[in-house]
């Protein structure tokens, strides 16, 4: 990378499934440095894989990158697309001697690799075609084309989180850059697109580190510039052990699901692997100015929902009323059957938001806590309602609400209108609220009592207590 050259990052996703959250952490870093440092962040995804990539897992990626805010610069790439680009640099290195063809066949392959087994040796490539004359090869028989690696001293892969990484190079064999079928391997594919996208730093997953080997073997023999390699530890769940849908191995788009937010997945995703002192609480703003790559951690990230919830209910509770309305609004239309809220009920839920984010720690919380507010009418009482709303506390709810009809309707009003009520008849306020907030909203926990009241307007309230009063 030249010296006025902005970094070029890129994340690049397999679509043989969805985007899961170890991927979205990989995007949210790259996303991250790029915007730091007024670089670029390209999407590319890698669709070699004909047999198990498929358009929904594609579709999916592209949804969760939307929905997490992570925006790409340019048109995504497609790796399968550069199908013909990729051969011709496989031929450029069988030109240049760097690389060969091999006709080893399957069968003898598998004779290799069983009788290194049985010597108690790693199983790998021979070399068995490496100097052979191609003119010994029966006449059209298939090969594949290899690297002809260097197999002295080591390769040592530079990287930002992991320090230097030394491999032996009698370690790595002469991989396979194209099949008998004319395709392009993965590790080729990679090495050329990041060249040819201009990529100068490549921040992954730690998996991939064996795989930086390889790539800066092809890199080299091209004499292409190397890029600055950061590999992120792994996301494990809370007892230690490798991330599974238990732990929260789960589609991107599950979380929106379950009702997090996505500034909420951004700031935890960058906690998991990534410090800034002892700060939890990191809004997008901040992180942009903050991230580096030096403050990644060496040691794997702990996946914990509890800290999850109570990131989300932060957000939640500091988000704008008339704006969390509307995420809720658009959380609804994915519930099933989809829920959709008119002016009218928007303005109400608004209205009575400040109570109900109190309580809430996601989307699902909050649109159960604000049911009561989505339509008219009398209640379904669930069994805890049902039982409050007993026979004597029916009857005192029929003699409160000739109070209430006489009340300016305000929570303050309403409130000390209940208040003089239970003190007239020599009952705790709880014990005369409890049957309201049944009435009102079919629970027995909901927002402030005299706030609903309030929120819902006098024709509703006393339409919803007269159901039930005696």
């Amino acid at each position: 990378m030249t010296q006025n050259s902005k970094p070029v990052l890129r994340f690049a996703p397999s679509p043989t499934g969805f985007l899961h959250i170890g991927g979205a952490r990989t995007a949210l870093f790259n996303w991250l440095y790029a915007k730091h440092t007024g670089g670029t962040f390209l999407l590319r995804i890698e669709d070699t894989d004909r047999e198990r990539s498929t358009p929904e897992a594609v579709d999916a990626i592209l949804k969760g990158m939307a929905w997490l805010g992570l925006n790409w610069d340019g048109q995504t790439v497609y790796q399968f697309a550069r199908a013909g680009r990729h051969r011709a640099i496989a031929e450029q290195l069988l030109a240049e001697g760097k690389a060969y063809r091999c006709y080893a066949t399957p069968e003898e392959l598998d004779e290799m690799r069983a009788k290194q087994r049985a010597e108690g040796k790693p199983t790998r490539y021979d070399g068995r075609w490496r100097d052979r004359d191609p003119a010994s090869a029966p006449p059209g028989a298939p090969f594949v084309i290899r690297l002809r690696s260097t197999d002295e001293g080591e390769t040592v892969v530079h990287d930002k989180v992991m320090g230097d990484v030394r491999f032996a190079n009698d370690q790595l064999d002469d991989m396979i850059l194209l099949r008998s079928d004319g395709t392009p391997t993965y590790m080729l594919a990679v090495v050329v697109d990041d060249h040819d996208m201009g990529v100068t730093h490549v921040i992954r997953g730690a998996d991939h580190l064996n795989n930086a080997a390889r790539q800066l073997q092809i890199i080299h023999a091209l004499g292409w510039p190397v890029p600055v390699y950061a590999h992120v530890p792994l996301i494990h769940g809370p007892d230690g052990a490798k991330l599974s849908k238990r732990h929260g191995a789960l589609a991107v788009e599950a979380y929106r699901d379950m009702g997090y937010l996505p500034e909420t997945m951004r700031n935890y995703l960058l906690r998991l692997g990534w410090s800034h002192g002892d700060d939890e609480i990191i809004s997008t703003e901040q992180a942009i100015a903050w991230f580096n790559l030096e403050n990644i951690g060496r040691s794997p990230a702990r996946f914990d929902f509890k800290k999850l919830d109570n990131l989300n209910g932060h957000y939640l509770r500091t988000m704008d009323d008339a704006a969390l309305t509307e995420t809720l609004a658009q959380h609804l239309t994915h519930a099933s059957p989809p829920i959709v809220l008119n002016s009218k009920v928007r303005a109400r839920i608004t209205a009575a938001m400040p109570g109900l984010k109190e309580r809430a720690k996601t989307l699902i919380e909050l649109a159960q806590s604000a049911g009561y507010l989505y339509t008219d009418g009398p209640r379904t009482l669930d069994d805890a309602a049902a039982k409050v709303l007993s026979p004597e506390a029916r009857a005192a709810l029929g003699a409160m609400l000739q109070a209430l009809e006489q009340t300016d309707w305000s929570a303050p009003a309403l409130e000390a209108a209940t208040r003089n009520f239970a003190e007239g008849r020599g009952i705790k306020l709880g014990q005369a609220a409890q049957p309201l907030r049944a009435a009102l909203t079919g629970h027995t926990t909901s927002p402030p009592v005299f706030g609903v009241l309030e929120t819902l307007g006098r024709e509703e309230s006393i339409n919803r207590i007269r159901a039930y009063a005696e």
